[in-house]
């Protein structure tokens, strides 16, 4: 076997974890602050036409004033839908229908709801972290498999290194996001 098939694919490991961050920022987006935001709709998905569609394809959202946000639904026999699947993605907001409009006042946040946001927000990172441990679990394994086809000792030991430190970069940089998100759910 040549000599380099035995490289391991850091980009596609680099991908993988970049995915869970990535995925880590949408879940931290969905998070209420005090503030009127339109991400807060993003992961909510609504039963339309047979299958599961974000909000977003299904009307306009804008922020009109820093409490509250409106979606301008297109096709009045989606309200009902729409209304019903903010109501069950537990956001805490009530929607309130006006004609084509859904509007969410966004209630000031008390310093319990706080404190439980924070929490939350705290489970989103670990199971991002989870994320990255399982891609560099990934990238130990093809390293055992490379290992098994003749990758010499060193050649081991710098990928074992080069992916561990890819793997301490990803959690370094999730816990960065969660201090900046709990700092920014506490600040009143």
């Amino acid at each position: 076997m040549a000599h380099e098939d035995l490289e391991i694919d850091t980009d596609a490991i680099q991908r993988r974890m970049d995915g869970a961050m990535a995925a880590l920022k949408t879940e931290f987006a969905s998070l209420r602050t005090g503030r009127a935001s339109a991400s807060i709709v993003e992961p909510i998905m609504v039963d339309a036409y047979g299958q599961m569609t974000p909000i977003n394809q299904l009307g306009t959202v804008n922020v009109p004033e820093p409490r509250m946000v409106v979606i301008n639904v297109w096709d009045k026999g989606m309200i009902s839908k729409v209304e019903k699947a903010i109501r069950e993605s537990g956001i805490g907001i009530n929607p309130v229908t006006d004609g084509p409009l859904i509007r969410l006042p966004i209630p000031e946040l008390n310093e319990e709801r706080r404190r439980e946001l924070t929490k939350v927000a705290a489970q989103y990172a670990e199971s991002a972290k989870v994320a990255i441990r399982n891609v560099r679990r990934d990238g130990m394994d093809q390293i055992k498999k490379a290992k098994a086809q003749g990758m010499s000792e060193d050649e081991q030991k710098f990928w074992s290194e080069t992916v561990q430190e890819m793997t301490d970069k990803a959690i370094a940089a999730v816990d960065r996001a969660l201090e900046a998100k709990q700092a920014e759910i506490m600040q009143v």
